[in-house]
């Protein structure tokens, strides 16, 4: 009988096509990276083709190489479900379980939401990781982390959730501004500023003010909602920022005001989000209700 991949070569195969480079793939799952070279070659052996092409800059994928990726990807991913439905038999989130947040929730929240999982979980081993949200969308389709928490509406694939709060987007000015909101936020002019393009928030605020896609390259944008709080302060436009970052003092320090938008109600959903069908399902809604009673179930109310 022929010899046939191994889990541990296809799992080096899937880390060598995220990471793109030997070394990083090699230290993301803590191998040395002559061991993880050698268990690449092995792979190309054991199927008796090349997948991939090297070269002391890049590493490129053969057209064989990307299909048998894809293929790996679910074959790796279903052994995880299985070690999963085993490991559920006995106790409820144990073990390792890899949380992507998004640059907008995470700096603002998970200082509340940390330790409480560890007191309510104390045997889960959690994995955290700030991914912008079309890219931690991607990641959960692929296997590659467990469950996100992220702001809806957003078009993340085909996921079940848990909602865990509301949180209001405020439109702020620098003092001395035009202190009439929501007329600020309508207006036709080119003092909107946004974030830049993966950023689930860029799509609320360009919502709550009726402003379209197609405007956005006049506008100036950032990276950060700091950086964005920071032009405000300069004077070179507003923006909206979420309820729970004003919460968490993003506006110390400058001479940055809140004006809460008059005649709409601008929200996003807070909510945790898993593919649909993973055998974690129960365990997700588990740790997505401990995270809703950590950030207060409701960031939109006055406090």
């Amino acid at each position: 009988m022929k010899p046939i991949p191994s889990l541990r070569q296809l799992s080096y195969l899937l880390a060598l096509h995220e990471h793109g480079n030997f070394g990083r793939a090699a230290a993301a799952l803590f191998v040395s990276q002559s061991a993880f070279s050698v268990g690449i070659a092995e792979l190309e052996r054991v199927l008796e083709a090349s997948l991939v092409e090297r070269s002391k800059r890049h590493v490129r994928f053969t057209p064989l190489g990307e299909e048998i990726v894809s293929r790996a990807r679910r074959m790796v991913q279903a052994a995880e479900d299985l070690q999963v439905v085993a490991q559920r038999s006995h106790e409820p989130l144990v073990g390792p379980l890899r949380l992507a947040a998004i640059p907008t929730i995470a700096p603002f929240v998970l200082s509340s939401i940390l330790p409480m999982l560890a007191r309510d979980w104390p045997r889960l081993k959690l994995y955290v990781r700030e991914m912008l949200t079309s890219v931690a969308c991607d990641a959960t389709g692929r296997g590659e982390i467990d469950c996100v928490l992220l702001a809806l509406p957003v078009e993340c694939g085909d996921i079940e959730k848990v909602d865990v709060a509301v949180d209001r987007l405020i439109l702020v000015t620098v003092k001395g501004q035009d202190q009439s909101a929501s007329p600020l936020c309508e207006a036709e002019d080119q003092r909107l500023l946004l974030l830049e393009d993966g950023h689930c928030l860029k799509e609320h605020a360009l919502a709550a003010c009726h402003r379209t896609a197609t405007e956005t390259e006049r506008l100036l944008v950032a990276s950060t909602l700091h950086t964005l709080v920071q032009l405000v302060d300069a004077g070179l436009g507003y923006t909206l920022i979420p309820q729970m970052a004003i919460d968490a003092g993003i506006l110390g320090g400058t001479r940055v005001e809140a004006h809460p938008l008059q005649t709409v109600r601008a929200e996003r959903q807070i909510a945790v989000v898993w593919r649909r069908g993973h055998p974690r399902t129960s365990e997700f809604r588990m740790l997505g209700e401990t995270i809703r009673q950590a950030v207060g179930g409701d960031t939109g109310e006055a406090r």
